[in-house]
């Protein structure tokens, strides 16, 4: 005899049926949106990913996974907990995370101890975070990302957004297991939405997949551990454009396997000013350092990074005049932490060159290990740690990104408020046609 549904009350049964109703448009959409796709583009493969998880470690991935999809299952009955995915108010129901120590304090290091040895420690305490995804995740109205490994099980943790982010993280494939990897945390994401169909109809994944944001940083890591100190010889076997047309390739290649997965809505972050940072300019202090007012910078070193920058940036440009239903932002950091350091009186910043939390040269030689060893007004420093900004930086950083102020045009195509708001107007489809 075939089980009766438990009947839902009222008012969720007005918000399940209004969100399957946007989730069958979505689906409609999707539809139309396949025959405009190019012919050579193809489904999203997760054995293209080519993962570097020691062995041990990927049976512990998936013993965390198994519990995961064990959550995720009601308890009562069997039977599938049905949850409305879109909250009220909020024009963006979750924000996904990738990247390095942009985007994490080191929670998500459960299963890379080795970590822990040159981990500089960032102030992040729930809503208290003072990292740049955080910020934005606050101005979008959603709560707290929670980091991948603290995950319980809770559906509703899951539909909030998910931190895939490891402090030290690279986009190409690392040589030592002090690092994850980007494709790493594809996979965790493929996984993820995996779980997600489990648990929901695909009308409903598809919608809430396709209105969610995908927030990706990293290369910080690639050009310090992998070209600077050349620990994989990648000095040897490549020039700086070499480099940084591999690195950006690999970026966009992550971007399509994002969209194979439904994902839409996509912030690309740039590198900041590498050769500005603490660590950077007390290693090579003697080394091609342009000083101006008393602001150092190794200027070849930057280079580096603007070539990098450029080369994503176009290649975004390209890959949003392919997928004309993606909507991709390139966010340039560079330029916005540049302007500050330049003209940092008149942005309230004493210190451009020291870190607030560390010891040593410009506090560069041991990084941040506990919150005693920081300076007593990190509001007036340009740097928290060896190599990033504090706290009222990423807020100007994230104030310039969702409305264009201070720093205009940091964020393009249009500001990521246009992005999560205004997805219908004319003024954002117009800076859409305009790339």
């Amino acid at each position: 005899m075939k089980k009766q549904r438990k009947r839902l009350p009222n008012s969720i049964q007005e918000k399940q049926t209004k969100f399957e109703m946007q989730a069958l448009h979505t689906e409609q959409e999707s539809q139309s949106s396949e025959m405009r796709k190019p012919k050579e583009h193809q489904s999203f493969n997760p054995k293209k990913l080519e993962s570097v998880v020691p062995r041990k470690g990927l049976v512990v991935v998936v013993h965390f996974l198994v519990i995961l999809v064990m959550g995720l299952l009601s308890v009562s009955h069997g039977r599938f907990i049905v949850t409305p995915i879109m909250r009220k108010g909020r024009d963006v129901p979750a924000l996904f995370i990738l990247g390095d120590s942009s985007v994490d304090c080191g929670e998500n290091t459960l299963f890379y101890p080795l970590l822990h040895r040159n981990l500089s420690l960032y102030p992040c305490n729930g809503s208290d975070s003072s990292l740049l995804p955080h910020l934005l995740a606050e101005k979008m109205g959603l709560p707290y990302i929670p980091p991948f490994y603290s995950q319980n099980g809770s559906i509703e943790e899951v539909l909030r957004g998910i931190n895939f982010g490891s402090a030290q993280a690279t986009i190409m494939n690392p040589s030592s297991q002090n690092y994850q990897s980007l494709n790493q945390q594809i996979r965790q994401v493929f996984e993820t939405i995996e779980l997600l169909h489990l648990q929901l109809s695909q009308s409903s994944v598809l919608h809430f997949i396709r209105s969610s944001i995908f927030y990706l940083s990293f290369g910080k890591d690639d050009y310090i551990d992998l070209f600077l100190r050349n620990s994989s010889g990648a000095l040897l076997e490549y020039s700086s454009q070499e480099f940084a047309n591999i690195l950006a390739s690999q970026m966009i290649d992550v971007m399509r396997n994002l969209y194979d997965m439904n994902v839409r809505k996509i912030i690309c972050m740039g590198i900041l000013p590498l050769g500005c940072t603490p660590r950077v300019v007390s290693s090579v202090s003697e080394l091609n350092n342009s000083t101006d007012g008393g602001r150092k910078c190794v200027e070849k070193i930057n280079k580096l990074v603007l070539e990098y920058n450029a080369m994503l940036n176009e290649q975004i440009v390209e890959l949003n005049a392919e997928l004309p239903d993606a909507d991709i932002v390139f966010c340039d950091v560079y330029q916005g932490v540049k302007e500050i350091i330049t003209n940092s009186e008149l942005y309230g910043f004493e210190d451009v060159n020291s870190a607030c939390c560390g010891l040593g040269l410009y506090g560069a030689t041991i990084g941040c290990l506990s919150m005693e060893m920081a300076c007593k007004q990190a509001a007036n420093h340009v740097w928290w740690d060896l190599y990033n900004p504090t706290k009222a930086v990423n807020a100007l950083l994230a104030d310039s990104a969702w409305f264009g102020q201070p720093f205009s045009g940091i964020c393009r195509p249009f500001t990521i408020h246009e992005l999560v708001t205004a997805a219908f107007s004319p003024s954002y489809h117009n800076a859409k046609l305009r790339i």
